[in-house]
């Protein structure tokens, strides 16, 4: 959720006391380091294609390592190395079938930022 900033009247104020307030205000509001570490290894998450693909495939269906591996042209060892680092991240989880680990994505916010991240490319 976005958080408001106070904004301050023009009247009677410099722009550089304005400038001034709407620093302080900025470092009230900001998220702290560890927050700011955890974005990052989240973007990072999204920065190899071969992760990108995965989560494409996992936001349309759950899937195991071999179905994985088979529909993306990737080998199993390839797969299983990508899930274990999202896995990591936090953007997919998975649970046993029988004898099979099925992946999928962690919850709707992976969904969302892939989707936006998508959506975004994809403007001309």
């Amino acid at each position: 959720m976005k958080k408001e900033l106070s904004k301050t009247p023009r009247e009677g104020k410099s722009l550089a006391s304005r400038h001034l307030q709407a620093a302080e205000d900025l470092k009230k509001h900001a998220p702290d380091e560890e927050e700011l570490y955890e974005l990052a290894d989240l973007f990072k998450a999204f920065s190899d294609s071969s992760r990108i693909k995965i989560l494409w495939a996992l936001s349309t269906a759950d899937f195991c390592v071999c179905h994985l591996a088979a529909a993306l042209g990737m080998t199993q060892s390839a797969v299983s190395h990508q899930l274990r680092l999202l896995k990591q991240g936090r953007l997919v989880k998975s649970r046993r079938e029988g004898q099979s680990i099925v992946y999928s994505l962690a919850d709707e916010h992976v969904k969302k930022v892939f989707g936006l991240g998508l959506e975004h490319v994809r403007e001309k």
